[in-house]
């Protein structure tokens, strides 16, 4: 597995800190960031997210909170890729 540095939160002291990698092999994002708070997890089950798709949060995975600034670390697809067609602009 080939892993690669994005970025860090700035400024950032020795340890704890945000941080983004990207899996070369996948283009899967890796990200170390703060645990999200039950009432943040429970806003994001208020939410939802698509119809008919369950709220529940399995096991396996987890809801974490990203700072905003570390945004800027988050690599985005080519205009007109397959990823990320021109003419799809509900994609945030």
């Amino acid at each position: 597995m080939a892993i690669e540095f994005l970025g860090i939160y700035p400024n950032t002291p020795d340890n704890g800190s945000p941080t983004i990698w990207r899996d070369q092999e996948t283009g899967d994002l890796l990200i170390q960031s703060y645990k999200a708070s039950e009432a943040e997890v429970r806003g994001c089950q208020e939410v939802g997210s698509v119809p008919g798709h369950t709220t529940d949060v399995p096991d396996h995975e987890t809801i974490v909170r990203l700072p905003e600034n570390m945004i800027q670390f988050i690599p985005r697809a080519a205009p007109g890729s397959d990823d990320n067609p021109e003419e799809d602009t509900s994609v945030c």
